[in-house]
Parts: C-alpha cells; structure tokens; sequence
C-alpha cells in the first residue's frame, strides 16, 4: 500500500539524508516541508509543502492525507538560548504532535539524542531523559520525548530515534565546527584522558535509519532506539585522527570531570565580558560523558545496519568545512 511521508525540515542535515534515503524507494510518496524550496536538492522531485511551523494554520494544512511524519525540522543550540529554541523548536513541534493525531496521522518518527538519557542508562534508548537546566535546547528534546511518551497508542505510533553525535556532509553545527577552532587555541584539554566514547553518526546512516522507520512493522504505543554508526570511537581516537590528517594540535594537559564542569561553569560565565563564545560550556562537557549506546535494538527491530564509518564521517565533513566555512562556527543557528 502506498504511504504519504511527510520529511520536516527538508533543507536541513537530518531532514535532506532523509529525502535521499526515501528516494527512489517503491511504495512511497513523498512530501518535504521547509521554508524556502529552492534549497531542496535539486533531483528532489516530489510535493513540496512551504512554510513556518510556528503558524498553526500551516501545521494543519500540512499534515492533511499523511500517514507517516519524519519529524526532522530543529533549531539548534550548544548553549544557552533558552527562548529561541523553546519559540523555534519546542512549541512548533508541540503544535505539529496535536495537529498530527488530530489529522490521523499513523507514524511519527521523532529527531533525539543519545545525549538526552542519563549517560549511566544511556544503553536503553527508552530510558527518561536527564534534564541538563545548563543546556535549554536538550531539555526541549527531552520535554518533547515526554510529550510523545504520553500520546503515543494504538492509532498514533511514535517511533523515537535517539541518534549519536552528527557529524557527514551538509552538517553546520556540532561536536566537529565547535571543537576544530578551539583546538587551534591549545587551551582545550583532555577531558577524562579522552578515553570516553563519542558515539558519532553519518548522515547518510540516519537516513537509512529514518527510512527503514518508516516501513518498520506495526508498533502501537512508543518506541525508542538508538541510532550510531558501526563503529564508536573515543574522543581520544578523533581528536588523534584531526590532529594526524588534518594538523590540529593535541591537547597539552588533562582535566578529570569533577573539575571540567566548574571549568565550563566559569567560561560561561565570562561570556558577557567578552567578545567571543566560551572556550568551552557545560553542554560540550557533558557530549564527552561516557555512553554505552549501541545499534542492538534498530538492528533487531528495523533492520538497521550502518555502514558509514566515523573516520569517513570525518573526513567528508571536514572537506566540506574546508570550502565553505569562512568564519568560526556558532554555537547557535542563527534566527
């Protein structure tokens, strides 16, 4: 039977390896849904829904005859930024949940992060969320696993992806644009001796993830499943490959984590006194945490099997740093 998908936020990361991974695929149409269509990419050739999700009439509109959403549509801070991303994030999304089962919508497949659980249950994807008060935006993410926590059911299945640490072509924000320019410091430390993992995903890998979604078996209520690449290294394991292949210094001193959180504490608190970001934040402390998440569970339910290793991940979205980014990255996207 044919199914409608809806793909939020269609120009972005998430949303065009989405569009990539559906395309071509029998048995679907899809429906992208953005701001401005002509940042689509070019092969795509299927509907385009245009708009803002925070103008509630458009939601309506746009949900109408889908049965599928892939919820991919974020506005995005490291720190900070509390009202922009509770105004650009967590009340459209809310808004789009309501309009959703209101339509009949069947499937909603839902952008996370393994960074929303508590890192000590991080290896159980439907593990609660820890709220981080230091990190608005991560409690937004988990404020909206909670919200499909509690209207998931038989007639609305919820299907949450708690994707690793983004990183592949066409990402302009994240653990690579924040840490290549403060390496370049020499003042950013080895957290932990680097010996935490960094449970990094390419892009091309989350497509596959969010299409086979998508076509997954009935799963009434909520679902939750961590989505990581074949591989996890340790931040040492990158910071080394940055610094082999790409030049950048090796720290020169480590810190263990009781000392790295007052640390970030204080760098933000300097912020309003100078004219650059934070050497480093509380949120960047708590990605270096250690996880245990693994793809066991997409692999048994969805079929789920990466195939794009974090060395290549790297290595493509480096390149790409490379010819377009002209200035350091923000730890924000801009409004």
């Amino acid at each position: 039977m044919l199914k409608t998908v809806l793909v939020t936020g269609a120009n972005g990361f998430v949303g065009s390896h989405v569009l990539q991974a559906l395309r071509g695929r029998d048995g679907v149409r899809v429906i992208a849904a953005c701001r401005d269509p002509n940042k689509l990419p070019a092969w795509f050739n299927g509907q385009v829904r245009a708009g803002d999700l925070r103008d509630e009439s458009y939601c309506r509109e746009l949900v109408k005859g889908v049965d599928v959403i892939c919820h991919a549509a974020a506005w995005t801070a490291m720190w900070g930024h509390a009202e922009e991303s509770r105004a650009l994030y967590l009340q459209p999304t809310l808004s789009l949940i309501a309009q959703a089962r209101a339509a009949g919508v069947r499937r909603f497949i839902n952008t996370s992060t393994t960074s929303a659980a508590a890192p000590a249950h991080s290896a159980d994807p439907m593990s609660r969320g820890i709220s981080r008060t230091f990190w608005p935006h991560l409690c937004n993410v988990i404020a909206i696993e909670n919200a499909l926590r509690e209207q998931a059911g038989a007639h609305f299945q919820v299907l949450n992806l708690r994707l690793g640490i983004f990183a592949g072509q066409r990402y302009a924000l994240g653990v690579l644009p924040i840490l290549v320019p403060r390496l370049k410091t020499h003042l950013v430390p080895w957290v932990a001796a680097g010996r935490t993992s960094m449970p990094l995903v390419d892009g091309r890998d989350i497509g596959l993830a969010f299409a086979q979604a998508t076509f997954a078996a009935e799963m009434p209520g909520y679902e939750a499943f961590n989505i990581v690449g074949p591989e996890i290294p340790t931040v040492r394991q990158v910071i080394s490959l940055l610094h082999d292949e790409f030049g950048l210094p090796l720290p020169h001193f480590g810190v263990p984590f009781f000392m790295a959180y007052p640390f970030a504490w204080l760098m933000e608190k300097l912020d309003r006194f100078v004219p650059w970001e934070p050497l480093v934040t509380r949120s960047i402390i708590h990605l270096l945490e250690e996880v245990a998440v693994d793809n066991k569970k997409a692999e048994r339910m969805l079929g789920y099997r990466p195939s794009h290793h974090w060395q290549e991940a790297i290595r493509v979205q480096m390149a790409e740093m490379a010819a377009r980014e002209i200035s350091p990255m923000r730890m924000a996207r801009p409004i």
